[in-house]
């Protein structure tokens, strides 16, 4: 990319495309794109087909998805595939028919197999059955880098896909019902001790192992890649470190500051019980991350503290 290029980067407000806007700010790039979803539904077709005619972005960050923890996923199938179907196969297709020059497509690590081998490589995709409670938001996102692959190609183009780890940081969803699990457990613990509460239950045993990438270096990955790689094979974005649930909790309370019991309800589902990514073809690319998790959780709780919107997103 030149640092005038115009960029494209749907989902600006959201938590990764809001961190790779900040990112290429601080890299230089200054041409940048954005459109609310009240100006741009990305889910319409004519709209997206209009808006990609009259701005021609010489490169496109897909960013923008419908997302959500185990239980928004598991009361919304429908809606999480067809939305997140939809908006992706506008995107990318207009791209395609404006003469985009280079698009990355920003995935999930739920893409891959339920019981994949660990740490899970790009290799292993469509190896086995997919994680039921998320099963639905998956298929949508393989069928986005499908896409991209497949344009690769029949006609040639440079499209890329990123497959991210569980993410968090800066303009996450804290939603009480619909947020991921880390913002969820900062939000009860923070909530928890202001309330003076004895205990904090969390759903599930604590024995799922989980993987953490604090998003600005998802953001530096995304940049990094755009300007440095080419490939029909995604590329995984994780730390290669996993921690259990009931750790991630204990951290969590830890930095928020939470001195009460923590319980846990067996009853309420785990998910998948490990998620680890290889993420040996980033590393043999030339990066790495640079958050460490605590820091990262620490960071985040700031953010949650100055965000006044954080009881109803």
């Amino acid at each position: 990319m030149e640092k005038d290029s115009k960029i494209y980067v749907a989902g600006h407000r959201g938590m990764v495309g809001s961190a790779i806007v900040r990112e290429l700010r601080r890299r230089g790039y200054e041409n940048i794109v954005t459109r609310t979803h009240g100006e741009l539904d990305l889910t319409r077709q004519d709209a997206v087909e209009r808006f990609f005619a009259a701005e021609r972005p010489e490169y496109v960050f897909l960013a923008a998805a419908k997302v959500g923890g185990i239980e928004a996923n598991r009361s919304a199938l429908a809606d999480f595939m067809y939305d997140n179907m939809m908006l992706e196969m506008n995107v990318i297709h207009a791209a395609w028919q404006n003469d985009c020059r280079k698009l990355e497509f920003l995935g999930s690590s739920c893409i891959y197999p339920r019981m994949a081998p660990q740490p899970m490589t790009e290799s292993c995709l469509l190896t086995g059955e997919l994680e039921k409670t998320n099963e639905a938001y998956a298929l949508a996102k393989i069928s986005g880098l499908k896409y991209c692959e497949f344009l690769n190609r029949q006609y040639g183009t440079d499209y890329i896909s990123v497959m991210p780890t569980n993410l968090y940081g800066p303009n996450d969803n804290y939603h009480p019902e619909h947020s991921h699990v880390l913002p969820a457990l900062i939000r009860r613990f923070h909530e928890a001790k202001v309330q003076g509460a004895p205990s904090v239950t969390c759903w599930g045993d604590g024995s799922p192992l989980r993987e953490f990438l604090y998003v600005d270096d998802l953001a530096d990955l995304c940049v990094f890649l755009m300007e440095n790689y080419s490939g029909n094979e995604t590329v995984n974005a994780g730390t290669g470190k996993e921690i259990t649930i009931k750790a991630l909790a204990e951290l969590v309370a830890k930095v928020v500051g939470y001195k009460g019991e923590i319980h846990w309800d067996a009853t309420r589902p785990n998910g998948t019980p490990r998620k680890l990514l290889d993420v040996s073809k980033a590393t043999s690319l030339g990066w790495r991350y640079k958050t460490e998790l605590e820091d990262g959780i620490r960071l985040a709780y700031q953010d949650f503290l100055s965000n006044p919107m954080r009881a109803e997103r």
